[in-house]
């Protein structure tokens, strides 16, 4: 409203006029600041504290449910996992779907690039792939997720699964607040109430009816790769206890009808065994204020998850603050600081596998809790040692020696200065500095499952049969022996990401007549996004002796015959530049039209210059009809607001590849014998980055 000076006298009345100079509801694109009734995409806006739930550290979780057109599915409920969120549903065949995280003006890089199909993978990177793992819920003011082409065009390509922009807290003027926030939260462990299982009962009738047709004779099952209750009984049946003076189990009827009976009434509860209880608890304290001149808000914030199931373990600090200053009429600086670390335990686990003939996805070695829970029998009991990939396997004791160790570090500087010259004309500069690094250690102990299976050769079936042992293909009469013969196995994964972005920008805002509004940006962004990713295998390291590695030539042997590598190292260089421009004219605030256009280049595609750029632009309009003297007349109480868009947008997203020329790189032919090794070099017409080396 327009701001009006009256003499005071009795029974006064005023009457405020509009004024379409101020801003009412504002749409934040990261980049812009503008009107709702100017702005023709389809966005929605949630507020964090509605949004926040309690319990939850990862802010990405809390927006399932907040907004039309916005799919979020937690594929895994480990934290920093990130959740696949769809804005409008898939957009690419080829591409990523996954949205653009913007904070605070700033994109946000993933430490490791996982693309959106591996998210669900269960894979070990997967704990890195959330790029806002780091952020505190309580640092959050808002989120405007931006939908169409007309609300992401001013981001490119890079925004086509649309863009969801974060704004962090601001002092406010005025009065100094403390404010400190305590989470507390119990998690209840799943039930087998929820899924239609078989109970202990159920699982040995079906046993005993193997056992009658054949199924579950002696000879296949006590030297079987993976057995239950039926393979540890014969195994049982052959060992002798040299301390008892007698074998595990009497080869009787009786003894071993009693054996099978004690199964039979077990009824392990997994989800009890392997799940708890424990309080996870997450504490905040901020402090805010200022003045006319300067404003400031600052945050620390511990999170302490002991784990909902075993070998789980989750600490996250971070550390804010956010301070903006008046310098005079024109010059306005805002400096924003953000960094966070985590230390989490997990347990172990391998990438998948997918058999390409009939698309089966496994999983070797896979000892996650839930999985286990679900898919384990529960005639099983949990302190026996039973059998799988032949060697003896308890998860609990699995759970123990086998697991991972991760530590990330994120940090995030920004700074932006605001000049206006005039009321109408501001001119913006911003700078930001990016980094990240994640270190992740897969420590398989001696007396792991997985260890154990590198050297387990009780029998000759066993020995003959076992995928684990290796067989020396140089000599014809050779035996399968083990190639980890003492020891575990250490595996080290590091990732580190270093960026910059910088952007300037100049905005016009002016209203003509009080009818005619003009909004015109434009500006130009660089980006710059280094990866380094270093992978290495410790063969043979013997936790339980000093920690010193006892390696066995003939596993780099059998490496070298298989062209299977010991160590691995990855750089990703990313370079961008991009100039864009938008502006809107609106009569009345009734009717508007935007245009957007976006030229940008990178080096993903090489020296081709006719691929280099990609132009993208927009072209829309809206006519809110609540804006008509007539509305309120005609829909009176019925309906309060009513808009009608219209846009056309021409997108693109960025190829899964890093050139567009042949790439020529070096490779070792595969050759079945250590005794032929070559040097040899392989074209690719597009290089992905998973595979760059």
């Amino acid at each position: 409203m327009k701001s009006q000076t009256v003499a005071a006298r009795a029974n006064m009345k005023v009457v405020l006029q509009p004024d379409n100079q101020t801003l009412g509801e504002v749409v934040v694109t990261g980049l812009t600041t503008q009107d709702k009734r100017l702005f023709s995409g389809a966005a929605t806006k949630i507020d964090a504290s509605k949004a926040k739930l309690d319990g939850v550290a990862d802010i990405s979780r809390s927006l399932e449910g907040r907004a039309a057109g916005v799919s979020v599915q937690n594929v895994s409920g480990t934290f920093g996992t990130a959740p696949k969120i769809r804005v409008r549903g898939a957009t690419s065949i080829f591409g990523s779907s996954k949205p653009l995280w913007v904070v605070d003006g700033v994109i946000m890089e993933d430490i490791a690039d996982v693309d959106a199909s591996s998210l669900s993978s269960g894979d070990a990177k997967t704990l890195i792939s959330s790029a806002i793992a780091g952020l505190n819920a309580d640092d959050i003011e808002s989120f405007q997720i931006l939908k169409d082409g007309s609300a992401t065009s001013i981001y490119g390509a890079r925004a086509m699964a649309g863009v969801i922009v974060v704004t962090t807290k601001k002092g406010k003027a005025g009065q100094s607040h403390i404010s400190y926030t305590g989470e507390y939260t119990m998690r209840l462990k799943p039930s087998y109430s929820n899924f239609n299982i078989m109970n202990s009962q159920d699982q040995m009738g079906v046993y005993r009816e193997l056992q009658k047709k054949g199924y579950l004779n002696y000879a296949e099952t006590a030297n079987a790769m993976n057995s239950g209750v039926y393979g540890r009984m014969y195994q049982l049946l052959s060992e002798y206890d040299d301390t008892k003076g007698q074998f595990g189990l009497e080869n009787t009827e009786k003894a071993k009808n009693a054996y099978l009976r004690a199964a039979e009434f077990r009824n392990t509860n997994w989800f009890g065994e392997l799940f708890s209880n424990a309080i996870m608890h997450n504490h905040s304290v901020s402090v805010s204020g200022g003045t006319d001149k300067g404003q400031y808000y600052a945050s620390l914030s511990a999170m302490f998850d002991p784990g909902w199931y075993k070998a789980s373990k989750v600490q996250r600090y971070t550390a804010n603050i956010n301070t903006t200053y008046n310098l005079s009429k024109h010059v306005d600086v805002n400096l924003i600081g953000n960094a966070s670390y985590r230390k989490q335990k997990a347990p172990g686990s391998l990438s998948r596998s997918v058999d390409p003939v009939t698309g089966t996805v496994s999983r070797e070695f896979d000892i996650n809790p839930y999985s286990y829970a679900l898919n384990t029998s529960r005639t099983l009991d949990p302190n026996e040692y039973y059998t799988r990939n032949y060697a003896k396997f308890n998860i609990f004791n699995e759970l123990e020696n086998n697991y991972m160790d991760l530590n990330v570090h994120d940090i995030r500087v920004q700074a932006s200065v605001d000049y206006k010259p005039i009321d109408k004309v501001k001119l913006t500069a911003l700078a930001a500095i990016k980094s990240a690094s994640s270190a992740m250690e897969h420590n398989v102990r001696e007396e792991s499952n997985q260890a154990l299976a590198y050297r387990a050769m009780g029998t000759t079936t066993i020995r003959d049969n076992n995928p684990y042992l290796y067989t020396d293909p140089d000599n014809p009469f050779a035996l399968p022996v083990s190639i980890l013969e003492n020891g575990g196995i250490y595996d080290r994964t590091d990732n580190s990401f270093f960026g910059w972005d910088t952007r300037l920008s100049a905005s016009y805002n002016d209203v003509f007549n009080d009818s005619h509004i003009v909004n015109l940006y434009a500006g130009m962004e660089t980006n710059c996004v280094d990866r380094k990713q270093t992978w290495f295998r410790g063969w043979g390291m013997q936790y339980e002796d000093g920690e010193i590695p006892f390696f066995n030539y003939m596993a780099f042997k059998k490496w070298q015959e298989q062209n299977t590598d010991y160590y691995t190292m990855s750089n990703t260089h990313i370079r961008s530049v991009a100039y864009f421009g938008t502006g809107t004219y609106s009569y009345k605030g009734r009717y508007q039209v935007t245009g957007t256009f976006r030229y940008e280049g990178t080096n993903y595609l090489g020296k081709a210059t006719s691929a280099r750029w990609l132009p993208t632009y927009n072209v829309s309009g809206a006519w809110n009809a609540h804006e008509e003297t007539w509305f309120c007349n005609v829909f009176k109480n019925i309906l309060t607001h009513a808009t009608l868009r219209l846009s056309y947008s021409l997108t693109g997203d960025r190829p899964p590849v890093t050139n567009s020329l042949p790439v020529f790189t070096a490779t070792v032919p595969w050759r079945p014998f250590t005794t032929v090794q070559e040097k040899g070099y392989t074209e690719e017409i597009g290089l992905t980055p998973a595979t760059r080396r």
